[in-house]
């Protein structure tokens, strides 16, 4: 499984209408992948990209992840170690490349509820976060059995090479 299933990580958290822009900045969208990173969420809060923990957690207010369909926004965030993105909603470009990429997005409707700097414990097989601290439960929409397994394979590409290889595999031995 993903590295955000049944693993806990502090959470970032940011408003509605988060832009890829903000997520993967114009200025260095041709920049080496970890410069991109450094610039990650930095206009909205500067520390986070130098203070971010791989196995953090972001949770973003409506439309998360609006604007342009770069790829980079989500591949900045994995680069940081973000474990999962968290929202009541992500704009639909946004959400297939996470998931696509291999990051866990997760639809909660309760998302405004969950505080900055909570340790919340996440089960992407329940599609639930827990408040360390206070217990809470925090449910999320499911996602189907595929597509956290391509996930867990970190996304579509090593998805597809990993079910082709056991296809080989299979058609080896027969």
């Amino acid at each position: 499984m993903s590295s955000a299933a049944n693993n806990a990580g502090r959470v970032w958290k940011f408003g509605d209408n988060i832009d890829t822009d903000v997520l993967a900045p114009g200025l260095y969208m041709k920049s080496p992948l970890a410069e991109l990173a450094r610039h990650c969420l930095e206009s909205v809060e500067p520390r986070f990209a130098k203070e971010v923990k791989p196995g953090d957690i972001v949770v973003g207010g409506r439309n998360f992840g609006m604007g342009s369909s770069r790829e980079q926004a989500v591949m900045a965030l994995r680069e940081l170690g973000v474990a999962a993105v968290v929202a009541p909603s992500f704009a639909g470009i946004f959400y297939r490349n996470a998931l696509n990429l291999g990051l866990l997005a997760l639809v909660c409707p309760e998302a405004a509820q969950i505080r900055t700097d909570a340790v919340l414990a996440v089960d992407a097989t329940a599609a639930t976060l827990r408040d360390l601290e206070t217990g809470k439960i925090y449910v999320c929409e499911t996602l189907p059995a595929h597509l956290l397994q391509m996930i867990a394979d970190g996304g579509l590409l090593p998805h597809l090479e990993k079910k082709l290889n056991a296809q080989r595999s299979k058609e080896a031995q027969a």
